[in-house]
């Protein structure tokens, strides 16, 4: 095991002081051998965090249950895996049981292989699976001391891995102090905050450990340490000689390191220097520390730990044979007390012994050195590129900016900024970081041409700052022909094609023809063949009403691939594919996949991509709850990461769901909001969308001339506009609204612009309104009522609710003008039940409207209204409530937060005429026949 050191609350007995009761609810927080289940142990410094830890797991150890200790390492925090490493060392036989996928990524993370870059979702399921194997013997608990010195790679695969071991046999208990930031905030994991000692136990301990001390000197002592268990172990020799009262405004942790300080500094030289040794060597292993005493030639050897030893303030772990600090704060105290020339001494000696541990060795040659050193500055560079090969973004960013501040000005400085730069605006979301680092590359070297890396980053952040897609392009454009001698149109090189796919990205930004034709150029040239997905944008994603038909087989391939493909990025680049194909749906279990890597804190711009798939989805396919939710989850991280170029997406979701549901003033208002920022700055399929929003909500609220000149805003009538993409998605509603305002000409020309496009070749959706668009303008009423059957027929149109709904209502409208009053009825009821369970009431009313003319009269009060009153995202939170789950479950369960979740039900008693949780079940079982009957479909996200 490897872990803390000894305990400070333990009395002469061994027996751990006044926590009876916090042992007690912490085993049950954690389920030892009850199924298991995670806790962060929180507390001040000195409050007995490793002492509870201890205590827990020599308890778990007796019982039989398996004890994987690890301690995160203030000088180890930017190696990445490196706490993993601890705890899986002794299971690397145990890795062969893995699926290949698992154990490959799990190798390469913990350095025991070479390889591409994991994803960090790959390997916490690895991790995940690995402890299930090992769980299988038996129930095991991990303990991990000092969490939030522990890699930021680390700390995200154990906080995923936390958050799903309920139930497998798997207890996780980490520590860490109040205050400290880490991602396990924000309720990730629950919390027991770890308090200060009784009055009673404080005086018990201070009376079993120092039993002769002065009664005046105990009650000062208790009163300066407040409860502190480390205070009150460690003050009383300070307070011995009766000093003053400490200023009442000291913290605690200053006391205690001031303390520390002193007796550090009172051992011997050699001591001390060997001490800073293991504090900046970090593992405490015991053969580094030999061979780098060795190598410093500065008097000291490991037989200069018996002084510290002696003082308590290390120990060397039997089991593991590494030197350990008794507390954090005195590896604090040590480098405080030591100068910044012995500091490089020791990371240069630690250089020279770690030969085969770059990652670590570049790290100590850069420490060691104060002035610009190329050949460190290298070895940096390749330290950064191994961290990213292990799918750590984040720390290879940070090794990067090392190595670029100890480069000499000049064009390796700026190049490795660039793709520091690259790095934070792509993977990791450091946008406000990638901008000054773009400002210092350019500084560095003002006289090179942007690199592939600095020309993407830049892009990127000028979308994200001013939004001007003209300047965006022009950077890439230059970039990519600028480089050309140094790509060579090799489709195999990493920063062309990451150049090109964010090209594509801005030209779909500008929805014009000419940005589209350097990418076309360029697409051309690749050798030997371009990669699958930026041949398929360039069809699908540019002017899909022309070309998207040709990539299909393309598309076949790409989606084929997701089951197996664990990089979100090529997940989310699938999906953008896929989009106006109609095909999100097959890329949905895939980009779920990434939404929740980045809920446990993977790169924010992958997270987004996904999210804006999955609302797309969710608004064509009816799932309008979800899509609100997501897009709610969505425009925090945009604002907190500084993605303002990709609001626009969440806001136009907002905007169409409140319009088809009759808040048209809120719709349209978010919809011009839109609007006015995306036109001046080029966006304009940002400005599209938006349009296809407000039109939707004129369309409700029967404005139907407002209608007609959003949807004709995205391309006029008579054609679809060319690599105007969204052009697709407004077609059918500017046939509608001309027809509504006797412009049977201009919904003529549309509707013959759709078949001449043949834009049924694209989907079933467009195949259905095609059909549809060619029978609302159509002036024959037999030729109308065979094309609405043709649209209403067509193979997996009914999929798209909204749509097919309104379709249905547009056939019974013109069933019930040619007197077929009867057999107009059912189309309109069907899309009466459909409009009442996505809560769109405009065409609720207009569906109930041609009903009544058709002679239908409104159902009995008496008949089951459950349904009809509750959306459908209420109804799947209702009926799990019902059924006994928790609101933390059902969230689970539907991907929501829980506050989500309650905020539905508070929405759902006053609906049903209910007061609380327990009359749930009675409420729903009245109207379940009914909604089991009357809906289309066999669910509310059927």
């Amino acid at each position: 095991m490897i872990g803390g050191g000894g305990s400070v609350t333990y009395g002469a007995t061994g027996a751990l002081i006044g926590r009876d009761g916090d042992l007690r609810r912490i085993r049950e927080l954690l389920g030892i051998r009850a199924g298991g289940g995670s806790l962060l142990l929180a507390g001040d410094a000195g409050v007995g965090k490793t002492a509870v830890l201890d205590a827990l797991a020599g308890a778990a150890d007796e019982e039989g249950v398996r004890v994987l200790r690890a301690a995160g390492v203030e000088f180890e925090a930017d190696c990445s895996y490196s706490c993993l490493n601890q705890i899986f060392f002794p299971f690397l036989d145990t890795l062969d049981d893995l699926d290949v996928p698992f154990r490959d990524a799990l190798r390469v993370a913990l350095g025991f292989d070479s390889g591409g870059p994991p994803e960090r979702l790959v390997v916490s399921n690895a991790v995940l699976r690995l402890l299930q194997t090992v769980a299988a013997g038996g129930p095991l608990l991990i303990v991990i001391d000092d969490l939030p010195w522990v890699d930021r790679a680390s700390t995200a695969v154990l906080g995923f891995v936390a958050r799903r071991v309920t139930g497998v046999g798997v207890s996780f208990l980490a520590a860490a102090r109040s205050g400290d930031q880490s991602l396990y905030e924000g309720g990730a994991l629950p919390t027991y905050e770890l308090p200060p000692l009784d009055e009673g136990s404080a005086a018990q301990l201070i009376g079993s450990r120092f039993p002769d001390l002065a009664r005046s000197m105990r009650q000062r002592l208790l009163a300066v340490a407040g409860g502190n268990p480390l205070a009150l172990m460690e003050l009383p020799t300070a307070l011995q000689p009766a000093p003053a009262d400490p200023p009442a405004v000291l913290p605690l942790g200053r006391r205690l390191e001031t303390l520390f300080g002193s007796r550090v500094t009172g051992l011997p030289g050699a001591s001390r220097r060997l001490l800073l040794l293991a504090a900046l060597e970090g593992t405490g292993d015991l053969g580094v520390l030999q061979a780098a005493s060795r190598q410093a030639h500065d008097g000291y050897t490991l037989d200069d730990l018996a002084p510290a030893e002696r003082e308590q303030l290390v120990h060397i772990e039997q089991g593991t044979r590494r030197l350990r600090f008794r507390h954090p704060l005195i590896r604090s105290a040590v480098v405080g007390n030591s100068t910044s020339s012995e500091q490089r001494a020791v990371h240069g000696a630690l250089a020279q012994v770690l030969v085969d541990q770059p990652e670590r060795r570049a790290w100590h040659l850069g420490e060691a050195i104060l002035e610009p050193d190329e050949e460190v500055a290298a070895l940096l560079e390749q330290a950064a590129h191994l961290t990213l090969r292990r799918g750590d973004a984040a720390g290879g960013m940070r090794t990067l900016i090392r190595s670029a501040s100890l480069t000499p000005q000049g064009p390796d400085r700026s190049r490795r900024l660039a793709e520091a730069a690259y790095l934070g605006a792509e993977s990791t979301g450091a946008l406000a970081n990638a901008r000054k680092l773009l400002d210092d590359a350019r500084h560095a070297a003002p006289e090179l041409q942007g690199s592939l890396h600095s020309a993407t980053a830049a892009a990127l952040l000028v979308l994200n700052s001013d939004g001007d897609v003209d300047t965006a392009h022009r950077l890439l454009v230059d970039a990519l022909e600028s480089t050309a001698d140094t790509h060579g149109y090799d489709a195999g090189d990493k920063a062309l094609v990451d150049a090109l796919h964010m090209l594509a990205l801005v030209c779909f930004f500008g929805a014009r023809n000419e940005l589209w034709q350097p990418y076309y150029r360029t697409l051309e040239q690749l050798r030997p063949n371009p990669p699958l997905f930026l041949s398929a944008l360039g069809r699908t994603f540019s002017d899909p009403a022309r070309t998207g038909a040709a990539a299909s087989g393309e598309l076949d391939l790409l989606i084929a691939s997701l089951p197996r493909e664990i990089d979100p990025l090529q997940i989310n680049r699938t999906g953008t594919a896929a989009l106006y194909l109609d095909r999100l749906g097959e890329v949905r279990e895939a980009a779920w996949r990434v939404v929740r890597t980045g809920r446990d804190g993977g790169p924010a711009r992958r997270h987004l991509s996904a999210l804006i798939h999955l609302c797309l989805d969710d608004y064509l396919t009816g799932r309008w709850d979800e899509a609100l939710d997501l897009a709610d989850e969505a425009l925090p991280v945009c604002e907190d990461h500084g993605y303002s170029a990709f609001a626009w997406y969440f806001l136009y979701i907002k905007s169409i769901v409140l319009g088809a549901r009759g808040d048209a003033d809120k719709s349209l208002a978010t919809a011009d909001r839109v609007i006015n920022w995306a036109s001046p700055r080029g966006l304009h399929t940002a400005a599209h969308y938006a349009h296809h929003a407000a039109a939707v909500a004129a369309l409700g609220r029967g404005d139907f001339s407002l209608a007609y000149d959003h949807a004709s805003a995205v391309s006029p009538a008579g054609t679809l506009a060319s690599h105007a993409p969204h052009a697709l998605w407004v077609a059918m509603d500017l046939v509608e609204a001309a027809v509504r305002i006797n412009r049977h000409q201009d919904a003529a020309d549309h509707a013959r612009a759709m078949r001449e496009a043949r834009t049924a070749a694209l989907s079933s959706r467009h195949a259905m309104l095609m059909n549809a668009s060619t029978a609302l303008c159509s002036t024959d009423d037999e030729e109308a009522l065979r094309l609405f059957a043709r649209a209403l027929a067509t193979p997996g149109a009914e999929r798209w609710r909204f749509d097919f709904a309104r379709v249905q209502l547009a056939h019974g409208e013109r069933l019930r003008r040619t007197r077929a009053t009867a057999d107009s009825r059912k189309p309109l009821g069907a899309a009466l039940l459909t409009f009442e369970h996505l809560g769109a009431q405009p065409w609720v009313e207009r569906a109930e409207q041609e009903l009544r003319a058709a002679g239908w009269n409104r159902r009995s009060p008496r008949e089951p209204k459950a349904h009809t009153l509750l959306t459908p995202q209420e109804w799947e939170i209702a009926r799990l409530a019902a059924s006994g789950l928790t609101n933390k479950q059902i969230a689970e369960r539907l991907f929501l937060s829980h506050r989500t979740v309650g905020a539905h039900l508070y929405q759902v008693y006053p609906k049903l005429g209910i007061t609380s949780r327990a009359m749930l079940r009675d409420a729903l079982d009245s109207g379940a026949t009914g909604r089991r009957t009357g809906a289309v479909g066999d669910g509310p996200d059927a």
